[in-house]
């Protein structure tokens, strides 16, 4: 009985453990999420998801800066819960410390002494259709140029400008 009991919770532990797996359905190998099929709150398939990441941190997840990261896992919920792409909108404004994310590889290595890390995650989520825009005003205080930045990202006035823009044509702001 004892032996049976144990089996049991063993096959259990397995059951739970393989049905909840980090997965990146959509960004590939960024922004892990667990899908939960039976949670009370889901995305709703019926809205349009208009996004606006306010990213300033050079703080990284899993390699590469936590707020780039962050956007590849909303893609990926929202993906796993079948919203079409057609329906997420995304935007981010990097500034203050994140501005040097944008760096292309080559003023990375200059700087770093080692490629950018975000150099694939920041053309995974172009392609996706995120909207990567920079500060000019940080770049301007960190003398980083426009041709320093990586190509798939686009200078804005400033990061201010992009967030009061994008909140006033009905998009969430995101931290």
């Amino acid at each position: 009985m004892k032996s049976t009991m144990s089996l049991l919770t063993a096959i259990l532990c397995i059951a739970i453990s393989t049905a909840q797996e980090w997965e990146t359905p959509i960004i590939k190998g960024y922004g892990k999420i667990k899908n939960f099929k039976d949670v009370s709150v889901q995305p709703d398939a019926s809205l349009e998801y208009k996004l606006v990441f306010d990213i300033t941190s050079d703080s990284e997840m899993d390699g590469v800066n936590k707020g780039l990261w962050k956007i590849a896992r909303v893609i990926n919920m929202l993906g796993s819960a079948e919203i079409p792409s057609n329906k997420v909108h995304i935007v981010a404004a990097l500034h203050g410390a994140a501005t040097f994310a944008t760096l292309n590889d080559t003023k990375h290595q200059e700087m770093y002494s080692k490629a950018n890390p975000n150099t694939e995650l920041l053309k995974l989520l172009k392609e996706y259709g995120v909207e990567l825009f920079v500060c000019a005003q940080a770049t301007a205080a960190r003398n980083i140029m426009a041709e320093d930045l990586n190509p798939n990202t686009e200078l804005a006035l400033s990061a201010m400008t992009v967030l009061a823009n994008y909140q006033l044509q009905g998009y969430a702001l995101m931290p």
